[in-house]
């Protein structure tokens, strides 16, 4: 990644620009620190309209650029922002005509900044989600786009909506994965969020009985995989149930979902033990039967890999978040 590109505009909620582009400087700086690259990664920040950016709290950022100062970009970053969020997208038809002539760049819109998307034709027929302050208002609207009011983030190809300024964060990880691999997102992640490793990856993996894209085979493998997890799979097994062969499975499932039938069914697995230890007295070897695993020691080693903590620390940890309102 050499170049990322965050439009701003009146009203625009500040954290939702500065959080993604600290994010995406730490780790260019990382990589260049432990001697990854000598390119430093440029942030240009854009008013549609030109002049600086007047936020909501009564803050401006010094904008130097306009929409015809971008060439190249490899990430467009479109914020979220107060008030009316059509009423606001609709004051800006040339950002609308921008974005859809760089539809085949990844952009990633956080909250309401997902009505410039709607607004610009790029998410009809597409998932999506939103702030969910106007699930209602934007279902209206854009009655063509499939909106998710159960998902913090939707991918659709390589347009992302993230419904807050929270899950923007784990869509930014994402990309510095995939970018600057997965060492650097783990260090950026420990200086940015929460102390537990966040899943952002699993972020993207579908969580509801209903599976984007056109492989019905697969939609059925996904679904019976979200029922059968607990039992002792392999992929001869899923495989000969669907009547494929373990290569032809493949193929087919890393198309559809972008992960191996095994990676998907780890991750069902790993959220349904997370579940379970936050919720749950459950002993640890109970919960790692209950889940698929052969033995707790499998299922530790596996929850260590992807948590970054064992599951027992990260019972406690989960448990010192939780709290009830007493009334």
């Amino acid at each position: 990644m050499q170049h990322v590109t965050i439009i701003g505009f009146r009203k625009v909620l500040g954290t939702s620009v500065t959080i993604p582009m600290e994010m995406l400087n730490a780790a260019d700086l990382i990589k260049r620190i432990k001697g990854g690259h000598s390119q430093r990664l440029q942030l240009q920040l854009v008013h549609p309209a030109g002049g600086n950016i007047q936020l909501t709290a009564g803050l401006e950022l010094v904008c130097h650029h306009t929409l015809e100062d971008v060439g190249q970009t490899d990430l467009i970053i479109v914020p979220a922002l107060w008030g009316n969020p059509q009423g606001v997208a609709r004051q800006y038809p040339q950002l609308l005509k921008w974005l859809q002539q760089h539809a085949d760049t990844p952009i990633c819109a956080v909250g309401t900044g997902s009505f410039f998307l709607a607004e610009a034709g790029l998410l009809n027929h597409k998932v999506a989600t939103t702030h969910w302050y106007y699930f209602d208002q934007f279902a209206a609207n854009y009655p063509e786009v499939i909106l998710q009011r159960d998902r913090f983030i939707t991918r659709a190809g390589n347009l992302y909506c993230a419904g807050s300024v929270n899950s923007v964060r784990d869509v930014i990880l994402h990309f510095i994965e995939v970018h600057y691999g997965q060492d650097i997102a783990n260090e950026v992640s420990r200086h940015f969020t929460h102390e537990l490793k966040r899943s952002y990856t699993g972020s993207f993996l579908n969580q509801t009985q209903q599976h984007y894209h056109q492989d019905e085979t697969i939609v059925e493998i996904q679904d019976w995989l979200h029922n059968a997890y607990h039992e002792p799979l392999t992929l001869r097994t899923i495989a000969g149930k669907y009547r494929l062969s373990i290569r032809t499975l493949n193929r087919r499932f890393k198309l559809a979902t972008d992960k191996s039938p095994m990676q998907y069914l780890q991750q069902i697995r790993l959220d349904n033990a997370k579940e379970l230890l936050r919720s749950s007295n459950l002993p640890i070897a109970e919960i790692a039967f209950s889940t698929g695993y052969g033995d707790s020691s499998q299922f530790a080693a596996q929850f260590r890999k992807h948590m970054s903590v064992s599951p027992s620390a990260y019972r406690d940890l989960v448990r010192k978040k939780l709290f009830q309102v007493n009334k």
